[in-house]
């Protein structure tokens, strides 16, 4: 299959979440609607049964009702059972005829609802596409992959700003309900992670649960995106310059992290509970990176009223305790502890 062939196949892999309730519940509600109208009408028929006669003079039956109901909103009309007292009549055209016209608009309301959902998912499609730039493409929705979601709504990312790759419709589904924009398939791919639009995200974020998978779609993505952000998870701390050669900006150990956090659990727990601390935005303490301000220029990170972790300059990073950290300039920006409950000065909260 040529490149152009991949792509056109992925393109029906993309979904974009759909307005609360969809059409199935529109349709739903539609086909529940006409059976009312279908059990009204039988109804009426029934209890002014006696103002109707069919060609052969027999009384009407409930089956008769139910007959005449369903020839008439259908628009059918054999002719064989007929109003024949005034009432009768006038109820056929004040209460069915108006009844047989709702029948037969939620009928076609209902068929065109189920001809245009195709439209409409394509419309979606293309004006996402038209709209999203230097948004965020999260590969795999595992446990780590919904928990960087997470972090990035509670730093303030609007849904629509992300983007859901996985092989697994199932986590997809899940993605969809959150309300995220979602794509079918694996990662490893590079018609997949096109549709993802990954040339224009500004991260691109490295979550599946297999290392060499991750190898693979941190090259990938690096190809697609080269400006953009790539940050990977590896089980193993031995890929990790696998991952770096590839062009992760920022590599991720988890087994590592979670053995040395069970490790420091058994002497030293209320560690672990300030890493927990440090980790979530909702409470306590986070971890935020924010700019220089005009009075702690000239000073060194010790001087600063946040505890300063570590100083950015020029892409690099210097640790609060490197003599070059001192002494801090205009252009630098401070990674620090803040209370969640204080005040900020322009702070980007760091995921």
């Amino acid at each position: 299959m040529s490149r152009d062939g991949e792509v056109e196949r992925a393109r029906a892999w993309i979904s974009v979440p759909r307005p609360r309730g969809g059409p199935g519940t529109a349709i739903a509600r539609r086909l529940a609607l006409a059976v009312l109208i279908m059990l009204g009408t039988v109804m009426v028929v029934y209890l002014d049964r006696d103002g109707y006669a069919d060609n052969q003079g027999n009384p009407l039956s409930l089956l008769d009702a139910i007959y005449y109901a369903t020839v008439s909103l259908s628009t059918t009309g054999y002719g064989d059972i007929a109003p024949i007292t005034p009432s009768a009549r006038l109820v056929n055209v004040l209460v069915l005829t108006p009844a047989r016209v709702i029948f037969l608009i939620v009928l076609v309301g209902t068929t065109l609802e189920a001809l245009t959902e195709r439209s409409r998912e394509a419309f979606r499609v293309g004006r996402w596409r038209r709209r999203v730039d230097q948004h965020v493409v999260v590969v795999g929705f595992g446990v780590k992959g919904r928990s960087a979601v997470r972090a990035l709504l509670e730093d303030g990312m609007a849904r629509e700003q992300i983007v859901v790759v996985d092989a697994d419709p199932r986590a997809l589904a899940d993605a969809g309900r959150d309300g995220l924009t979602t794509v079918v398939g694996s990662g490893t791919r590079a018609a997949v992670l096109q549709e993802a639009l990954a040339e224009r995200a500004r991260a691109v974020i490295v979550a599946t649960n297999s290392d060499e998978a991750n190898v693979l779609i941190t090259l990938t993505a690096r190809n697609l995106a080269p400006a953009a952000v790539i940050s990977a998870a590896v089980r193993e701390a031995e890929n990790i310059p696998l991952l770096r050669r590839g062009g992760a900006d920022q590599v991720v150990t988890s087994s590592d992290a979670a053995g040395r956090m069970l490790g420091l659990a058994t002497r030293s727990p209320r560690i672990v509970d300030v890493f927990e601390d440090l980790l979530t935005s909702d409470v306590g303490l986070r971890l935020a990176e924010r700019p220089a301000v005009e009075h702690e220029i000239g000073r060194g990170p010790r001087e600063c009223a946040d505890p300063v972790l570590a100083v950015v300059r020029d892409g690099r990073l210097l640790r609060f305790d490197d003599p070059a950290a001192a002494p801090i300039r205009a252009r630098d920006r401070l990674i620090t502890v803040r209370d969640v409950g204080g005040s900020t000065n322009e702070e980007v909260p760091v995921p």
